[in-house]
C-alpha cells in the first residue's frame, strides 16, 4: 500500500520552518495537526476505528451509568487511554515501515513493543470496567 498523503499541503523548507512559530498561530497549527493525525488514523488504521467506535459506545455508557464521578472519570479515563497508545502505536509501526518494509529484528521489536502496550491499555480497561461493574452491580 502506498503512504498516505498529508492532508494539508507541508509548507516550504524543512521542518524547522514550524519550530519558530509561537503563541496563538502555534496551538492553532498544533490543533490542525493533531486532527490531521486523527483523521489519518481513522482512515488507515482498522484498529484505531474499532477502538473509537467502542469509545463511542463505552463513553456515554459510562456517563450514564450510576456510579460515583471518580469511577465514571476512570472508566472514560482507560477508554481514552487505549486510543492514545494504539495512536503511539500507529506511529511507531509507520516510522519502522518509512526506513524500510523489510522484516529487521529491531523494527519487529519495536512493533512488538507497541503491540503489546496496546494490549496491556486494553486489558487496563477491560479489567477497570469490570471491576467497577462487577462491584456496583454484582455486589
Amino acid at each position: 500500500m502506498p503512504p498516505p498523503l498529508p492532508t494539508r499541503p507541508s509548507p516550504p523548507g524543512d521542518s524547522t520552518t514550524l519550530k519558530g512559530q509561537r503563541g496563538l498561530r502555534r496551538v492553532l497549527n498544533a490543533t490542525g495537526y493533531s486532527l490531521d493525525g486523527l483523521r489519518a488514523a481513522w482512515r488507515h488504521e482498522d484498529a484505531f476505528r474499532q477502538e473509537l467506535i467502542l469509545a463511542a459506545i463505552m463513553i456515554p455508557t459510562a456517563a450514564l451509568l450510576p456510579v460515583s464521578l471518580v469511577e465514571k472519570v476512570l472508566l472514560v479515563g482507560v477508554v481514552v487511554l487505549v486510543l492514545i497508545v494504539e495512536l503511539l502505536n500507529t506511529g511507531i509501526e509507520a516510522a519502522i515501515d518509512r526506513d524500510s518494509l523489510e522484516i529487521n529484528p529491531l523494527g519487529k521489536r519495536a512493533k512488538d513493543y507497541g503491540s503489546a502496550a496496546v494490549m496491556l491499555s486494553l486489558l487496563l480497561a477491560g479489567g477497570t470496567w469490570a471491576a467497577i461493574l462487577a462491584a456496583r452491580f454484582l455486589a
